[in-house]
C-alpha cells in the first residue's frame, strides 16, 4: 500500500484542531467534575497560591495540581470561563492523535498511523473526552507513554527508556494520584510474568532498567506526597489516603455499580472501535500472540525493510487493556472515567485489525457487521429520542413518576424541530458503511469514523446545550445572577460545586457560610439564598427561618 497525501501528520493535526477546539465554551461546565477542577484553577488565580489545590478556599486533597496548573494557565490567557477550562484537553487531543500517527508509523507505516488516529477521533467517548474539562485525557496520556517506553521492542534494553517510563508514570501521579504509577507498574509486572513463563527469565528486560524505572517513578511519587505534607500538613495527606481507601473499598459518592459495569461502558461508549477491536481483545495472550507473530513474519516487511514491530507492543497493549478493566471492575466505586485508559490500547488493537483486514491477512466475520449495526442502532436511537423527548415533553410527563425529572422537563428550552435527524442520519451512515464494507474497504472505514466525528461535532454544539437547559442551566443562571452581590448562596440537601465557580465566591468569606446548618438556623449576617432540588424541598418548606422566593424547574 502506497502512502497518500492524506497520510501526513499535518492532516492529523488539522483534523484534531477542527474537531476538538471549536465550541468548547458553548455550554456551561457540568457538575461535578468539570466544575470541580475549574474551580480549583480559579481559586489558584484568586489566592495566588499555586502549590495548594483548593475548593471553597480549603485544601482539596483528592487531586494533585498538574492538570489544575494547566487550567489556571489557560484561564490566564482566555479568562475564567468554560473555554479556558476545556482548552487543555483540546490541546491534548491534538497531541494524542499526533502521537498515535507517529507511533503507528514507527511500528508499521504511515497508513497504520493515520488509521490509528482516525480510530480514536471517530469513536464516541474517546472523542468526547477531548472536549471536556476533566483530568483523564492528560492522566491517561502520561500512563500510556509510560507503558510505551518499556513496551517498544527496541527500547527494552535502554536505560533511558525506563527512565522516561518512570518519568511519565510520575507525571501521571502528579496529575491524578498514585494510580498513575500503579497501572503502568502492574502492566510491567504482567509482562515480566509472561516473559518468565515463556523463557524462565525476564526476557529483554534487565534488573538495572527495572531499578531505574522504580527509582524514577518512586521519587516523583514521593515528591508529590512531600509537597502535600509540606504545603497542607500531614492531616491532609492522611485524608487523601482515606479517600483512596473509600474509592477502593466502598461505593464513594453513590457510584456503586455491578462488576460488569465497565465492560458495558466500553462496549457501548467506545463505538465503533469496541466492536472492531473485540477479536483481538477477547483472545487472551497466546492465541493473540500466535496471530501477531504471523503478521510479524519477514514476508510482511515494513517499507523500511525490517519486520513489523507489533508483537511485543501488541502484547503490552493487550495487558494494559485487561489490567485496567480488571482493576476497576474490582474497585467498588465505579465511574465512567475509570475505564477511559482502555481507549488507548483498544484504539490500537482496532486499528491493527483493520490494517490486517485491508491487507487481506484476516477475514471479516459477519458477527462484527451485525454487532456494529446493533450498537450503532442503539446509539442512534438514543440520539434521536433525546431531542424528541425534549420537544414533546408534555406528552411524556404523564408517564414519568419522578418529581425531579418532571420539573426538569418543564424548563423553557427552544428546539428548532429537526435535532432528532442527527441520530437518524448517523444510523443511515453506519448502514451505508456496512453495505459497502467489503467492496470499498477504505472508503467504508473512513466513512464510519468520520460520520461519528461529524455527528459528535454538531451534536455537542447544537443539542447538548439544549439538554443542559433541562439539567442545570436554571440553577447556574441563578448563581450568576447573584455574582458580585454581598450575599450567601448555597445548595441545601445535595452536594454541588456550581455555586463556587458560577457565583464566583470571593476569598475571605467566613467558614460558617459553607455550613448548611448555620445557613439554615444560625445568625446569618447577610441575605442568604438557599437552593434545593424540588424532590428534596419539602423538609425546608416547613422551616420558619426560610421564605420561599420561587420554584423553577
Amino acid at each position: 500500500m502506497q502512502k497518500t497525501k492524506l497520510e501526513s501528520p499535518w492532516v492529523v493535526a488539522v483534523l484534531a484542531v477542527i474537531f476538538f477546539i471549536p465550541f468548547l465554551g458553548r455550554v456551561h461546565l457540568f457538575d461535578w467534575d468539570e466544575i470541580n477542577f475549574a474551580e480549583s484553577a480559579r481559586e489558584m488565580l484568586v489566592t495566588g497560591n499555586y502549590l495548594r489545590v483548593q475548593i471553597d478556599f480549603q485544601p482539596f486533597w483528592e487531586k494533585p495540581p498538574l492538570f489544575i496548573w494547566l487550567q489556571a494557565l489557560s484561564m490566564k490567557v482566555f479568562g475564567i470561563n468554560e473555554f479556558a477550562a476545556r482548552f487543555p484537553n483540546a490541546v491534548m487531543g491534538v497531541i494524542t492523535l499526533l502521537t498515535f500517527y507517529s507511533l503507528g508509523k514507527r511500528l508499521i507505516d504511515a497508513r497504520f498511523g493515520l488509521l490509528w488516529a482516525l480510530a480514536y477521533l471517530g469513536s464516541v467517548t474517546p472523542h468526547l473526552y477531548f472536549k471536556s474539562g476533566i483530568i483523564d485525557p492528560w492522566f491517561n496520556y502520561f500512563m500510556f507513554l509510560s507503558v510505551v517506553n518499556f513496551a517498544l521492542p527496541d527500547k527494552k534494553s535502554s536505560g533511558k527508556s525506563f527512565f522516561l517510563a518512570g518519568l511519565f508514570a510520575g507525571l501521571a501521579v502528579w496529575t491524578k494520584g498514585p494510580v498513575g504509577v500503579g497501572i503502568p507498574t502492574l502492566v510491567l509486572g504482567v509482562l515480566l510474568v509472561i516473559n518468565y513463563l515463556k523463557s524462565k527469565s525476564i526476557g529483554d528486560f534487565s534488573w538495572k532498567n527495572l531499578l531505574i524505572y522504580g527509582l524514577t517513578a518512586g521519587l516523583l511519587t514521593l515528591g508529590w506526597m512531600l509537597a502535600i505534607i509540606l504545603e497542607s500538613g500531614w492531616a491532609t495527606f492522611v485524608a487523601f489516603l482515606e479517600y483512596l481507601y473509600r474509592l477502593g473499598a466502598t461505593s464513594e459518592a453513590d457510584h456503586g455499580q455491578p462488576f460488569y459495569y465497565h465492560f458495558v461502558v466500553v462496549l457501548i461508549g467506545c463505538f465503533p472501535i469496541s466492536v472492531i477491536g473485540l477479536p483481538f481483545v477477547s483472545r487472551i495472550f497466546h492465541p493473540l500472540l500466535r496471530r501477531f507473530h504471523k503478521v510479524a513474519s519477514p514476508a510482511h516487511s515494513s517499507p523500511r525493510g525490517g519486520p513489523f514491530l507489533t508483537p511485543p507492543f501488541s502484547l503490552a497493549m493487550l495487558c494494559l487493556f485487561w489490567v485496567v478493566m480488571i482493576v476497576f471492575s474490582i474497585v467498588t466505586t465505579k465511574i465512567v472515567h475509570y475505564s477511559s485508559m482502555t481507549y488507548f490500547p483498544l484504539s490500537y488493537l482496532a486499528a491493527l485489525w483493520l490494517y490486517q483486514w485491508l491487507k487481506g491477512e484476516i477475514v471479516w466475520p459477519r458477527w462484527m457487521t451485525v454487532l456494529l449495526l446493533i450498537i450503532g442502532f442503539i446509539l442512534s436511537l438514543v440520539l434521536t429520542l433525546v431531542p424528541l423527548i425534549g420537544m414533546y415533553s408534555a406528552q411524556f410527563i404523564p408517564y414519568i413518576d419522578d418529581t425531579f425529572v418532571v420539573a426538569n422537563l418543564q424548563a423553557p428550552v427552544e428546539w428548532a424541530g429537526n435535532e432528532w435527524l442527527y441520530g437518524v442520519a448517523y444510523f443511515g451512515m453506519v448502514v451505508f458503511a456496512m453495505v459497502i464494507w467489503k467492496r470499498r474497504k477504505e472508503l467504508a472505514i473512513r466513512l464510519l469514523f468520520f460520520s461519528t466525528a461529524v455527528l459528535l461535532f454538531f451534536y455537542t454544539s447544537v443539542v447538548v446545550p439544549k439538554i443542559e437547559g433541562y439539567t442545570q442551566r436554571t440553577v447556574i443562571d441563578f448563581y450568576e445572577s447573584k455574582r458580585g452581590q454581598d450575599v450567601y448562596v448555597w445548595p441545601i440537601g445535595n452536594r454541588s460545586y456550581a455555586q463556587f465557580f458560577y457565583f464566583k465566591k470571593p476569598m475571605g468569606v467566613r467558614p460558617e457560610a459553607s455550613d448548611e446548618n448555620w445557613l439554615l438556623n444560625g445568625p446569618v449576617d447577610k441575605p442568604t439564598f438557599l437552593i434545593s432540588r424540588i424532590d428534596r424541598a419539602e423538609q425546608y418548606r416547613k422551616n420558619p427561618n426560610l421564605e420561599l422566593l420561587k420554584e423553577e424547574n
